[in-house]
């Protein structure tokens, strides 16, 4: 029996596809430097949320635009590229954590920087 479930080493491996996909197939020059951070399946592996990061913060809502509607065409790659009896459905979300972790990074260097208080 294998460490954990199937939905999470599927997860992994459309992780990489996708990435593939958007980097080498997806020609819109609109779309910014996206990074595909996570992608969470559901149990019945039918439904797959896709995590992005984009380096530039203007650009995050029109590349996720563009990727949302490009979503059929990654379907239809991924469905070429891995054989699997079912091809999830996919939605793609901006990944909110490296954002939480710079803040997290700048409010500990303020405290730093603050002088004690006694």
């Amino acid at each position: 029996m294998h460490p954990y479930k199937r939905s999470q080493r599927l997860g992994v491996l459309l992780k990489e596809e996708v990435a593939q996909i958007i980097l080498h197939k997806i020609k819109d020059p609109r779309l910014g430097f996206v990074t595909v951070t996570d992608v969470k399946l559901s149990d019945d592996l039918r439904q797959a949320r896709v995590f992005i990061s984009v380096l530039n913060s203007e650009e995050r809502e029109l590349s996720l635009q563009i990727l949302n509607e490009a979503k059929g065409f990654i379907r239809s790659e991924i469905a070429r590229r891995l054989r699997i009896k079912i091809i999830p459905t996919f939605e793609f979300v901006f990944d909110e954590s490296i954002e939480r972790g710079f803040r997290i990074d700048q409010l500990l260097k303020e405290i730093k920087k603050a002088p004690e208080e006694v």
